[in-house]
């Protein structure tokens, strides 16, 4: 059992945390929970650690035991873990690696494009919410939030170990890939000519979302080949980055259901 904070794993543990260079370098991240563990692909797990408080639930141990695991005191297990209150299981594991044409390669694809989002919370919940809606991938540019940061991972409910995703530097830089997949795009902008509704989203689909604070920026807008609009009643000028994207990827799965 590991009793000692200065344990080179769980330094190592603290450093993956908290920055993302680290998580790059070493191409791991860690997920805390029960459900995040046994949700978990095997072939991405390195290793688990189990708090002292879980090493009598037989049912968790049975799974961890499959793995490289070690018992960690509570008391370090507090100071290695990301949140408040930790379920006593962190699961290390390698990031998934995903490339564009990944991606792209399914016929008539569902994508979402995030441009510098910065919300931890936002780009987890929107993984989480395009798994639901069926969503094939989620493509953000260099300036969003690292998606292996602890806060995203928690926010995801497990989704990221399903929906593939990718980096690209700038949205204007997919223009030419999307356009040579016939995949159509669409901003989600406040000078949106229709409705999101008045649209179709039964072929090829991108949908556009904008930095929480700023939007999109002139260049993604200027590169989506229809801009759509979200109708707002009362003085609200516009939604949550992670709602209006969760809106707009609802529609088109309920679109696609008809086809």
């Amino acid at each position: 059992m590991i009793t000692s904070a200065g344990n080179s794993q769980i330094k190592n543990i603290i450093q993956i945390n908290r920055k993302a260079k680290i998580r790059k370098e070493q191409g791991l991240f860690a997920a805390e929970g029960r459900k995040m563990f046994l949700e978990a692909p095997g072939s991405l797990i390195r290793k688990v650690y189990a708090a002292e408080s879980v090493l009598s639930d037989e049912a968790l141990m049975a799974r961890v035991r499959t793995f490289p695991w070690e018992a960690v005191k509570e008391s370090v297990f507090r100071q290695m873990s990301d949140t408040q209150t930790p379920q006593g299981i962190l699961t290390l594991l390698q990031i998934p690696s995903y490339t564009l044409e990944d991606i792209l390669e399914k016929e008539a694809p569902l994508l979402v494009v995030l441009e510098d989002l910065q919300d931890p919370g936002n780009v987890g919940t929107i993984l989480r919410t395009g798994e639901g809606a069926g969503v094939d991938g989620v493509i953000l540019t260099g300036a969003c939030v690292d998606i292996t940061n602890p806060k995203v991972i928690r926010s995801t409910m497990g989704s990221i170990y399903r929906v593939p995703f990718v980096y690209v530097d700038q949205v204007i830089s997919l223009r030419e890939a999307l356009a040579r997949k016939r995949i159509r795009s669409f901003a989600a902008h406040l000078k949106g000519k229709n409705t999101y509704d008045k649209e179709s989203y039964a072929s090829g689909t991108a949908f556009f979302i904008g930095n929480e604070g700023k939007g999109l920026t002139a260049e993604a807008s200027g590169a989506a080949d229809c801009l759509i609009r979200i109708p707002m009643c009362g003085q609200v000028e516009s939604l949550n980055a992670a709602m209006a994207a969760g809106i707009l990827m609802y529609e088109a799965a309920r679109q696609r259901r008809g086809r």
